[in-house]
């Protein structure tokens, strides 16, 4: 299965896709492991643009959505492979046991595998105009007001209000 069957929160992707896109590849752009929760973040750009983009990431020549999955309750997480930006395969196998799932991201350049509470939450959602190298530096246009208040581009990874919650 795949990440929208399980989104808590598919409304700000529907109100850019018309309905929450299918999430099956994700290009991976970095990982946050958080022992309070504990709590895995991903964070990753979409592969398909909204047809409907607002007129605002047109004006600006934006052509990638990025956003962040947030996954709760994780436990038995193992990365072996890490050599971002990669482009992965994001799957999911739901248990009929406490509402867990195990989530599996793999593809070039990453090996990760973890279980976690059977809710997906995204957050930060961004369009940006992708760089030479797949790079995401640059101004990100955020659907948040919040977040377009605080950032005009992604901040250093050590901003906890924004990697952590």
């Amino acid at each position: 299965m795949t990440v929208e069957g399980f989104l808590v929160n598919p409304e700000v992707l529907q109100s850019l896709y018309g309905s929450a896109p299918v999430i099956g590849e994700v290009r991976i752009r970095s990982v946050n492991l958080n022992w309070r929760g504990p709590t895995v973040t991903l964070r990753g750009d979409l592969l398909s643009f909204p047809e409907s983009a607002p007129g605002e990431w047109i004006d600006a020549g934006a052509d990638t959505v990025q956003c962040q999955f947030q996954f709760l309750a994780a436990e038995n997480v193992s990365l072996t492979e890490w050599v971002p930006p990669a482009v992965a395969t994001v799957t999911l196998e739901p248990w009929d046991v406490e509402r867990r799932m195990r989530v599996t991201v793999a593809g070039a350049g990453i090996a990760l595998r973890f279980d976690c509470n059977e809710s997906v939450r995204v957050g930060h959602v961004s369009a940006f105009r992708m760089r030479d190298g797949d790079s995401d530096a640059g101004r990100h246009l955020f659907v948040s007001k919040i977040d377009a208040r605080r950032h005009e581009s992604l901040p250093p990874t050590d901003e906890r209000t924004f990697y952590e919650r």
